[in-house]
């Protein structure tokens, strides 16, 4: 028992500025050899319909990214439990929400 690792906390301390958080209604995800790529959006205005240069029908939704976080790569399994844990806690608390068509 003596030599098992003990557990680790973190205390986060968060500055006033970035307490209230920024509302993102999408993610963009992408990754480098060194890093994982999380650019969290807003849409800026209802997707119009156009066409591409190749003649096919394409809907364009305006986004501003509010923010970019990079994270290495061995950080995103302890990000994708954390994010299970809590849509799990969310899901009892509130009750399964239907998900969003896949394309919508």
């Amino acid at each position: 028992m003596a030599n098992q690792p003990s557990r680790r906390e973190y205390d986060l301390d968060i500055p006033t500025d970035v307490e209230s958080g920024i509302y993102a209604d999408f993610a963009s995800i992408w990754h480098t050899p060194d890093a994982f790529v999380l650019d969290f959006a807003v849409v800026k205005r209802p997707p119009r319909s156009t066409v591409d240069d190749e003649g096919n029908r394409v809907t364009k939704v305006p986004t501003r990214v509010v923010t970019r976080v990079r994270i290495p790569p061995s950080q995103v399994f302890e990000i994708m439990k954390g994010l299970e844990k809590q849509l799990s806690m969310w899901e009892r608390s509130y009750g399964k929400k239907q998900r969003p068509p896949e394309g919508s």
